[in-house]
C-alpha cells in the first residue's frame, strides 16, 4: 500500500513539474507542437496500420502514420536495423510508439517546452503500463543496438544514423538490462514504468481496441484533474503539497528515475 501510494505520489508529482510550461486550462485533447503534428486533433479515417486505433481523433495525418511504419522514414530518417535487422517482433513495439507520440491526443499532462530545431514541444515521463514496457523489453532484448539513448549521439553523416565509431553493437538487454531501463532511457525519459496495469485508468497503453474506446482519455483526465486539484478523493491528500514541498519531491524524482 504505502509503496502505491508512493508510485503516485511521484507520478503525480512529475506531472506537476511538467505542467508548469503549459496553461492548466490546455491540457486535454491536445497535440504537440512537434515536426509532424496536427495543430488541433481531429478524425483521420485513413491511419495506416498500428496507428488506426486513433482514427476518430488523432494529432497524425495518413500519411505520417504510413510513414511510421517504414524503415527510414521521411519522418525523422532512423534507421531501426543499425546494428542489423531489427526482429519484427521488436520493430512492433517500436511502430507503436511511433504511432503513440504522434497521434495520441492524451499526452498533455506531459508535456513540456523545449528549444529544439526539430520541435518546440516534448513528451516527460508519461507513465506505461507495466505490461506495454515488459513486452517491449521482451520482444526487442535479443535484437541488437549500440546506444542506450537513442535521441542524441548518432553518425549522421549518410543521411540516416548510424552508430558512433565507439560504439559496439550488443544485445538490447546489454543496454537495458530491464524494462524499466529500456522504456525511461531510450528517448530521454519520455516515458516512465509504472506498475499500473493496463485498464487502470491510470497508465498510459501504447495500444488499445478502439472499439472499446480509447482508455488514454480517462488517464489524461485523472493526471489533470488531480494536479488541478479537482481530482478524485484519493489524490486529495496530495494536493496540500507546498509549492517548496513539491520542487524538493520533483527533484527527488528525476534523480530517482534517471
Amino acid at each position: 500500500m504505502a509503496r502505491s501510494i508512493t508510485t503516485q505520489l511521484l507520478l503525480l508529482v512529475g506531472v506537476a513539474a511538467v505542467w508548469a510550461s503549459r496553461p492548466k486550462t490546455d491540457l486535454l485533447n491536445i497535440c504537440m507542437d512537434a515536426k509532424h503534428h496536427k495543430i488541433k486533433p481531429g478524425p483521420e479515417d485513413k491511419l495506416h496500420g498500428q496507428c488506426s486505433p486513433w482514427k476518430k481523433n488523432s494529432c497524425c495525418s495518413t500519411n505520417t502514420s504510413q510513414e511510421a511504419h517504414k524503415d527510414i522514414s521521411y519522418l525523422y530518417s532512423f534507421n531501426w536495423n543499425h546494428c542489423g535487422k531489427m526482429e519484427p517482433a521488436c520493430k512492433w513495439h517500436f511502430i507503436q510508439d511511433t504511432c503513440l507520440y504522434e497521434c495520441s491526443p492524451n499526452l498533455g499532462p506531459w508535456i513540456q517546452l523545449v528549444n529544439q530545431s526539430w520541435r518546440k514541444e516534448r513528451i516527460l515521463n508519461v507513465p506505461l503500463c507495466k505490461e506495454d514496457c515488459q513486452l517491449w523489453w521482451e520482444d526487442c532484448r535479443t535484437s541488437h543496438t549500440c546506444k542506450s539513448n537513442w535521441h542524441t549521439g548518432w553518425d549522421w553523416t549518410s543521411g540516416y544514423n548510424q552508430c558512433p565509431l565507439e560504439a559496439s553493437c550488443q544485445r538490447f538487454d546489454f543496454y537495458f538490462p530491464t524494462p524499466a531501463a529500456l522504456c525511461s532511457e531510450i528517448w530521454s525519459h519520455s516515458y516512465t514504468v509504472t506498475n499500473y496495469s493496463r485498464g487502470s485508468g491510470r497508465c498510459i497503453q501504447m495500444w488499445f481496441d478502439p472499439a472499446q474506446g480509447n482508455p488514454n482519455e480517462e488517464v489524461a483526465r485523472f493526471y489533470a484533474k488531480a494536479m488541478s486539484g479537482v481530482g478524485l478523493c484519493e489524490t486529495r491528500p496530495l494536493l496540500g503539497l507546498t509549492t517548496a514541498l513539491a520542487a524538493q519531491l520533483s527533484s527527488f524524482y528525476f534523480l530517482t528515475l534517471g
